[in-house]
């Protein structure tokens, strides 16, 4: 019978699982309560909500790090986010927690991001004070596309970066360190096509403890986690290999996420950007009510907006193309 197949899914996580996996049927639910679906559990529910969500489909047109138009192989948001997603069930799966959890965190933890990578988000952050895009990632599911996901995912997609505390679960602290791993990795690889750096570029005290290739330093990275996690309450690294990720990362923000950033990149997206939140807060209030309402409104609006359509958006408004962005970092 139907009603069958999600209890026997469920069965199968609490015989098959760590006992310190977050399992479906004790999830803590949903800000508001439903009914539970006939074959799928609550987490696998949340994956395929986010995926169908309209914030999902505009991850393929927003930067990550290189602007889609420099070339057909660099990374976008979309990307970046199954890249992620792989990293995360393949640990998860190794130390039997729940991959539907972690799958459905990974798909939506960066669907707040803004237009024009980090660039866009500190404009929009100088705009809007405490502006966060993983705090925006969680407005969007639940304000805005109102998905009404489980607490677990939510949780997980807001505690994801590392300025926030520990994700509760131990699937949302897979999310966090498969993020890092994931961007660190596939950064030095469109660095490498861009011609910005060279594998004989990074720190040798770094390659010697993660290796010299991708491969090599994507799993260097996931077998010591999931050796050092295995059967233990929290998800942890080797102080070795952690200390190299942070090596490396330290490494790429001075190289490729603020060496490459010409002034005039930064002037350009600030231009954007900021024009199009001072129009949307002034053309809103009467639908919004308040100034600070207008104001949320077009944040919210803002930044939703993929790359092109901002910058479609913004010549519509100033009648005239817009600055060309160069390299985007």
């Amino acid at each position: 019978m139907i009603g069958n197949y999600r209890k026997r899914t469920e069965e199968v996580e609490g015989e098959y699982l760590s006992s310190r996996a977050h399992l479906a049927a004790t999830s803590s639910g949903r800000p508001l309560p439903e009914a539970e679906d006939d074959i799928r559990t609550c987490f696998q529910r949340d994956r395929d909500r986010i995926v169908h969500c309209k914030a999902f489909r505009r991850l393929a047109h927003k930067t990550q790090v290189f602007l889609a138009t420099e070339g057909d192989h660099y990374r976008v948001r979309l990307t970046h986010t199954l890249e992620v997603t792989q990293v995360a069930r393949t640990i998860a799966r190794a130390l039997r927690l729940n991959e539907d959890l972690v799958e459905a965190i990974c798909l939506g933890h960066d669907l707040g991001h803004t237009p024009f990578g980090h660039l866009g988000e500190e404009v929009v952050a100088g705009f809007s004070p405490g502006f966060r895009h993983n705090l925006q990632s969680v407005r969007v599911v639940a304000d805005l596309e109102r998905l009404n996901l489980t607490r677990e995912v939510l949780d997980g997609i807001a505690n994801h970066t590392w300025s926030m505390p520990m994700p509760s679960t131990l699937e949302g602290q897979i999310a966090r360190f498969a993020d890092r791993i994931a961007y660190l990795n596939h950064d030095i690889d469109d660095a490498i096509r861009a011609g910005i750096l060279r594998e004989a570029d990074l720190p040798r005290e770094t390659v010697e403890v993660l290796g010299e290739t991708q491969p090599r330093r994507i799993h260097t990275m996931v077998s010591d986690l999931v050796e050092r996690s295995y059967d233990r309450d929290s998800i942890a690294m080797s102080d070795e290999v952690f200390g190299a990720m942070g090596a490396t990362r330290d490494f790429l923000f001075e190289r490729v996420y603020l060496g490459r950033v010409t002034a005039a990149t930064r002037d350009v997206v600030e231009l954007v950007v900021t024009a199009l939140l001072e129009h949307h807060t002034e053309a809103i209030p009467g639908e919004a009510g308040s100034l600070a309402d207008a104001k949320v409104a077009a944040v919210d609006y803002v930044a939703g907006m993929t790359d092109r359509f901002a910058l479609r958006a913004f010549e519509a408004l100033a009648g005239s193309p817009a600055p060309s962005l160069g390299v985007l970092g």
